[in-house]
C-alpha cells in the first residue's frame, strides 16, 4: 500500500496548554471588552489570532542564534542576512526592521507625501494605516472574483490590471509613488497571485514609470501555489520561483515573522541606491543603525536560516496541507469559507453563517467571540472593525467580505488540534440561528482601531 503522508520534522519540545470552562471564558471575554486581542494567551486553548511570530523555529535556527553578533555597527550577523537576501531575492540593498509595519513606516516615509495615491490588491491593515496616516489614499484594485467566497479559481488574490491602469491613467505620475502588490493576498483570504499577474503588473507599472513594491509577508507560500497551480512551474524549485518573482519587483517589504519563521523581525529591500540612501535616514531615526535596524544579531541569524529553510518545498507543503485539512473538514461539515483554502489560514465567511445580523453589529467579530466561547479558540476579524472609518467622512466602512481568519502557526499544532477547530466551527454553524445580536463599539482609536477597540453586546 502507499504510505500515508508524514510531516518532514519531529518534535523536540512541548508546551502545556489548559482547557478552560465556558463560564471562565465568558468572564474573560467580558473583562477583555469583547476584544480578542485583549485576552491573555493562557486564557486561550488554540491560538489562531495570527501566524505572525508564532511559529516554531527549527534546531538550526536556535543554533544560529548562538552565533549572533550584537555589535552596534558592522555585525557579522547583518552580513550573513544580507548574503541570504541577495541570494534568495536578488535585492542589492536592504534595511533590517523589527517587523513588517516598521518596514512600511521606513519606506513610506521615504516615498509618500500628503495627497498621494497608492493602488494595490487589498492593502492589509498596517499598510493601509501607514498610507492613511500620511493623508494619502489606498485604492483597492483586487479582482472582483475575490469577493465571491464560494468561487474556486487558482489565483484569487490578483491585481485587476484594468482597475490599476485606470488609476495610473487618471492621476499624474508624481501622485502615485508606488503600486503595492501583496503576495499572498491576506485580506482576500490568503489567496495567491500568479507569476503571470506579477509580471503583467510590473510591466504596467514600468510603462507608467511607477515602482512596484511587493508586500512579501507570505512570499514563499505564494511561490508554492505558483509551483502547484501555474503552467510551466511544476519542475521549478521554490527558490527558483522566488528568484523570478523578485526580478519584477523594485522594492519589497516583509514581516519576516511569517515566512521567515522568526518571532520578531522584518526588512525593506530595494534595487535603487538613491532610494536606499533616502530610506536609510528614516531607518536610523525609527529603528536603529543600518546594520541592525530593529533587530538583534541573534534574530538576524535566525532569520537568515529561516528564509533558507522555508524556501524548500517540504516545509511549505507540510504547513499548507494542514490549512487544507481544516478546509476539508469544514467542507464536510458544510461551514462556508473563502475558497479555495488559503496558504496560511482559513477565512470563515461570517456573512453566510450569520446572514440576519446587521452589518452595524460587526458580523465577523461576533462569530469570533462565539468561537472563543465555544471552545477557547482565538481567531481574528477581517471585516468592518478592521476596515476602520473613512478618514474623510468618518463613517464606518463596510467591506464586501466579513471574514473570521483562523491563522495556523507553523509547526505548532497537530492535526488533532485542527479537528477540534473544525468541530467547534461545526457546533456554531449548527446553532447559528440562535445568534441574533452582535456588538457595538464603546471605545476606538482613530486609526488601526481593531487592536484596542472595546465593545459591548447589543441587547434586543
Amino acid at each position: 500500500m502507499e504510505l500515508p503522508y508524514a510531516e518532514p520534522y519531529k518534535i523536540k519540545m512541548t508546551e502545556p496548554i489548559r482547557t478552560s470552562t465556558r463560564a471562565e471564558r465568558e468572564e474573560w471575554i467580558r473583562e477583555a471588552k469583547y476584544n480578542l486581542f485583549k485576552l491573555r494567551s493562557d486564557q486561550v486553548l488554540i491560538d489562531l489570532l495570527t501566524d505572525s511570530g508564532t511559529g516554531s523555529m527549527s534546531d538550526r535556527q536556535w543554533a544560529a542564534m548562538m552565533m549572533g553578533d550584537e555589535s552596534y555597527a558592522g555585525a557579522s550577523s547583518y552580513f550573513r542576512l544580507k548574503e541570504t537576501i541577495s541570494r534568495i531575492f536578488g535585492m542589492p540593498y536592504f534595511l533590517p526592521t523589527h517587523q513588517g509595519r516598521a518596514a512600511e513606516n521606513v519606506i513610506f516615509s521615504a516615498l509618500l507625501k500628503e495627497g498621494d495615491i497608492v493602488p494595490g490588491n487589498s492593502h492589509f491593515d498596517t499598510t493601509k494605516g501607514h498610507i492613511e496616516f500620511r493623508k494619502c489614499h489606498a485604492v483597492d484594485c483586487t479582482i472582483d472574483a475575490a469577493s465571491d467566497t464560494q468561487l474556486e479559481i487558482p489565483f484569487k488574490g490578483e491585481m485587476d490590471l484594468g482597475k490599476l491602469e485606470k488609476v495610473l491613467k487618471e492621476n499624474p505620475r508624481e501622485k502615485v509613488p508606488c503600486v503595492v502588490l501583496t503576495i499572498t493576498n491576506n485580506t482576500a483570504g490568503g489567496q495567491p497571485v500568479s507569476m503571470r499577474n506579477i509580471r503583467e503588473t510590473a510591466e504596467l507599472c514600468r510603462r507608467y514609470g511607477v515602482p512596484m513594491l511587493l508586500d512579501s509577508a507570505r512570499f514563499a507560500e505564494n511561490a508554492y501555489f505558483i509551483k502547484n497551480r501555474e503552467e510551466g512551474y511544476a519542475d521549478k524549485s521554490i527558490k527558483e520561483i522566488v528568484r523570478e518573482i523578485y526580478t519584477y519587483a523594485d522594492i519589497m517589504t516583509i514581516s519576516a515573522k511569517k515566512d521567515g519563521v522568526v518571532n520578531m523581525g522584518g526588512f525593506v529591500a530595494m534595487r535603487s541606491e538613491e532610494l536606499f540612501r533616502k530610506a536609510m535616514m528614516f531607518n536610523i531615526m525609527f529603528e536603529g543603525y543600518i546594520t541592525y535596524g530593529g533587530m538583534s544579531g541573534r534574530d538576524m541569524d535566525a532569520l537568515a536560516v529561516g528564509l533558507d529553510e522555508n524556501t524548500e518545498y517540504a516545509q511549505l507543503d507540510a504547513r499548507i496541507r494542514q490549512v487544507k485539512l481544516l478546509g476539508d473538514l469544514l467542507d464536510e461539515y458544510g461551514v462556508p469559507y473563502q475558497r479555495p483554502a488559503g496558504g496560511h489560514a482559513i477565512f470563515v465567511d461570517a456573512k453566510k453563517i450569520l446572514p440576519n445580523l446587521p452589518k452595524e453589529e460587526f458580523i465577523a467579530q461576533t462569530l469570533g467571540i462565539e468561537l472563543y466561547l465555544e471552545a477557547g479558540i482565538r481567531g481574528v476579524e477581517i471585516g468592518s472593525i478592521l476596515a476602520d472609518r473613512d478618514p474623510e467622512t468618518h463613517e464606518n466602512r463596510y467591506p464586501k467580505l466579513e471574514l473570521l481568519r483562523l491563522a495556523i502557526p507553523r509547526r505548532v499544532y497537530t492535526d488533532n488540534h485542527i479537528r477540534v477547530i473544525a468541530a467547534a466551527c461545526r457546533n456554531i454553524y449548527e446553532r447559528r440561528e440562535s445568534i441574533t445580536s452582535g456588538y457595538r463599539i464603546t471605545f476606538e482609536a482613530p486609526i488601526l482601531r481593531h487592536f484596542t477597540v472595546e465593545l459591548e453586546p447589543v441587547k434586543r
